[in-house]
Order: structure tokens, then sequence, then C-alpha cells
């Protein structure tokens, strides 16, 4: 399937999905939220927790996520993600500091180097969490803002379009 092809029908299933503008609003901005956190293997469990919690629209909510995060955004998002937990968390994660863990691990193996790689992981979870939650907030919000709107002109258009299809004779 070719991607304008694939966005157009991702676009047809989302003008499809029911309830209220509300709801999907915030489905949506939640799945975006999520999405764009370095989170990828949980993606789903946590979006469908957060939009049930909420009493949003699940499918909106996974719809909202796959725009997001995809194989085409995925760099530049953990990228981002990287470079603004760095800059909460300085020094945690950061170019030097692998490249002396690497040079540590080429001179005294890596079984020597196992407190060293944990400690390393442990930092870059955090730095990456850091920097997915900084860009989760206005990701969320600005979806919310634009699927509200979205969805109110939808139904407005259709409203209109019913009415006069009813004074039709």
């Amino acid at each position: 399937m070719s991607l304008p092809r694939a966005l157009r029908y991702r676009l047809y299933r989302f003008k499809r999905l029911q309830g209220s503008v509300h709801s999907l609003a915030l489905g949506a901005a939640i799945g975006a939220a999520i999405g764009i956190t370095p989170t990828i293997p949980l993606h789903s469990i946590l979006i469908l927790a957060a939009t049930l919690l909420c009493r949003s629209n699940p499918i909106a909510g996974i719809l909202a996520a796959t725009v997001v995060s995809n194989p085409l955004t995925l760099v530049p998002q953990y990228w981002l993600a990287w470079r603004i937990g760095d800059w909460f968390l300085p020094g945690r994660l950061c170019w030097e500091r692998l490249r002396d863990t690497l040079e540590l691990i080429h001179t005294r193996g890596i079984r020597d180097s196992l407190q060293v790689l944990g400690d390393l992981g442990t930092d870059a979870l955090l730095v990456m969490l850091a920097g997915g939650l900084v860009l989760a907030l206005p990701a969320g919000l600005c979806t919310y803002l634009l699927v509200r709107r979205f969805f109110t002109r939808l139904r407005n258009s259709r409203r209109r379009a019913h009415l006069l299809n009813d004074r039709r004779p």
C-alpha cells in the first residue's frame, strides 16, 4: 500500500469514529502524547489503559499514535527526546560518556563492565523518558485542540448537509 493511500485510509477511518467530540479529541490527545514518548513496546497497552481510565475513545488514541509514532518519525522523535532529556539531566547520556563506556568495555571486557553498562542503561532510560514527557505535553495539547476543531467542523458540515437534504422536495 502506498503512503498517500495509507494516509487517506487512516483519515477515512478517523472520520468514521463514533463518540462525542470531547471523547474523540481526548482519546487522540492521549494517543499522541503516549505515542511520542520512547515507550514503543508499551504504546498500545498504555493508550488503552489511559483512554479507558479517562473515558475517551481508545480507537482515536491508537490511530493518533500511529500518525505520531511510525518508521518515518521514530528517529527524529527519539533524537529530540534525547536532546531535551539531556538538557534537563545534563551529562547522564552524552557522547563522551558513551565513548568512555565503550573504551572501558573494550579494555576490561564486557563481564567486568556490567555495572557500568547497568548505570548507563538506567541513565539512558531516565534521559529518554524525561525528554519524551516534555515532548508529550505539547503534542497532546495540540492534538486535542486540532482534533476537537476537526470533529466540530465535520459534525457541523454533516448537520448542514442533512438539513439541506431534508428541505428538498
